[in-house]
């Protein structure tokens, strides 16, 4: 099995959009990509605008090697919707582009689901039933492909038990060989999401962690977080990868140190250094003024690569 992540906070971006290869079969899983309209205050700064852009881009090219689509839940970070969306960076045509003749397994539209999933579900059902292969609703369900299987959790909330955001699935990918299973926005805080991650005991998690940056606003996820990862280290043998939410926040390494085990993030797994653009958005922000900030490693990187 071949593992590519396409998009994450770590490479710029809000997403945790991956593509996996079995044989001749491509999956791609939350093919959706965004950025915060808001944060501190402000808009998107100009890298992070770029790095939209590149990370569309790579959507699109994989979403032609793929014949399978999952989508976990009904976020923009998670889909592609069909309209024009400058944070979205998405079209009527990207979405055609990367659902027409695809199979969809995707999260109930009507079960489990809050009023604004629920909408936006509606919203991509009525163009994507007209061009899509096939769609099937995978809630709990599991589909036998010959040389590998996909298995979708129960709807687990996203976040903390009783989140007003509503329901995610998480999806397990095995060949035989090699198991992967995407948490999504499970956030790695919710009793129901650890214990299917470690009954399923996967070769690879890849999972956004929880949203350390919004602890003033939904309390100590910090805490829960590190407890509940700790709980899969020790009952699992999963190699962790450990983005999105997390990485919003200028103190996820730290986080990561309170871990017995370091996970990698998408851009370490792709042997690169991490870019959290929108962390340090007032930096960039300073930058675009000609100011001289400290940055990360990365983000110098990823700069200096637009130029």
């Amino acid at each position: 099995m071949k593992i590519v992540p396409l998009a994450s906070e770590s490479l710029g971006v809000r997403s945790l959009a991956l593509f996996l290869k079995i044989g001749k079969v491509g999956i791609l899983v939350d093919p959706g990509v965004a950025l915060g309209p808001k944060r501190y205050s402000l808009p998107p700064a100009e890298a992070e605008m770029k790095a939209l852009l590149m990370s569309r881009e790579k959507i699109q090219e994989y979403s032609k090697k793929a014949q399978i689509i999952t989508i976990s839940h009904y976020h923009y970070d998670h889909h592609t919707p069909f309209f024009e969306g400058l944070y979205e960076s998405s079209s009527e045509e990207k979405a055609r582009e990367i659902y027409t003749g695809k199979l969809l397994l995707i999260k109930h539209p009507t079960q489990d689901i809050n009023a604004s999933q629920k909408k936006r579900a509606n919203e991509f059902l009525k163009y994507a039933k007209d061009i899509a292969k096939d769609i099937k609703f995978a809630d709990s369900q599991s589909f036998d492909f010959g040389d590998f299987r996909i298995e979708f959790s129960p709807p687990i909330p996203h976040g903390r038990e009783g989140s007003r955001l509503g329901y995610v699935l998480m999806v397990l990918v095995d060949d035989g060989k090699k198991s992967v299973l995407h948490a999504s926005d499970s956030q790695l805080i919710n009793d129901k999401a650890i214990d299917w991650i470690i009954k399923k005991n996967p070769d690879v998690l890849i999972a956004g962690g929880p949203p350390t940056y919004l602890s003033h606003r939904v309390g100590n996820v910090r805490k829960l977080g590190v407890e509940n990862i700790n709980k899969i280290i020790r009952e699992t043998n999963a190699e962790l990868v450990i983005d999105h939410h997390i990485v919003r926040d200028k103190g996820y390494e730290k986080f990561f140190e309170e871990l017995d085990k370091r996970p990698s993030t998408f851009a370490e797994f792709l042997g690169k250094d991490s870019a959290p653009l929108e962390a340090y958005r007032k930096e960039l922000h300073k930058i675009q003024k000609g100011e001289d900030v400290e940055i990360p490693n990365g983000i110098k990187k990823f700069l200096k690569e637009l130029k």
